[in-house]
């Protein structure tokens, strides 16, 4: 019996190791420019109907979170179907090595939200910069098993992020600090994973 669970020990050893050399294909580009047509969307319904949004936190949050969590709901089901579809065997472990990868600063993002909301206010200004500079290090994180342009994703939401930040007022509620950044974004990423999927076909 031990050497049974030894032999099955090494066998999920091997496949996480070959999990980690291999390339995640489970993103579809079609689903990642729809949550970017998601975002912008999201800031014209702001533009509309949330004139004054620093009067309206509450309403702004709203508007942002449920965006990030439709997004969120898009990605991760397609995420599933695809990964099972083109990793087959190896699936569940790359699903689990996406999810690890992200994961980190999905929750630093979600905790941070009402801790400046309850105990910061005066500081909620900062929170769509910090939203995009968190998103870019999970972006980073995940580099290591995407394609390689997709870093250039991850400094687009930095920079964004840190642009955000600079303006230091309530300007930063802007819809479009907020719809610009992820709206393009997404399309970029979207974009880089399109190309080097018909790059990876031709070259097969």
């Amino acid at each position: 019996m031990n050497d049974l669970h030894k032999a099955l020990g090494d066998i999920s050893s091997i496949r996480r190791q070959m999990a980690r050399s291999t390339e995640f294909r489970g993103y579809g580009p079609m689903t990642l420019a729809v949550t970017g047509a998601t975002a912008i969307a999201a800031a014209g319904a702001q533009a509309f109907w949330l004139l004054e949004p620093t009067k309206n936190i509450p309403g702004y949050l709203a508007i942002w979170i449920s965006t990030a969590v439709l997004s969120a709901a898009l990605i991760g089901t397609e995420m599933h179907a695809r990964t099972r579809r083109i990793h087959s065997g190896m699936a569940d472990e790359m699903i689990r090595m996406a999810v690890e990868q992200f994961l980190p600063s999905a929750a630093v993002g979600a905790l941070m939200t009402p801790v400046l909301v309850l105990y910061a206010p005066a500081a909620l200004w900062m929170l769509p910069g910090l939203w995009q500079v968190i998103f870019s290090l999970g972006v980073f994180s995940s580099c290591r098993f995407l394609p390689r342009p997709m870093v250039a994703a991850g400094v687009w939401y930095l920079f964004t992020g840190l642009f955000c930040i600079t303006l230091a007022d309530v300007r930063a509620f802007s819809p479009w600090a907020m719809g610009i950044p992820y709206g393009a974004g997404q399309l970029l990423v979207a974009a880089i994973l399109l190309f080097t999927s018909r790059e990876a076909e031709d070259e097969n």
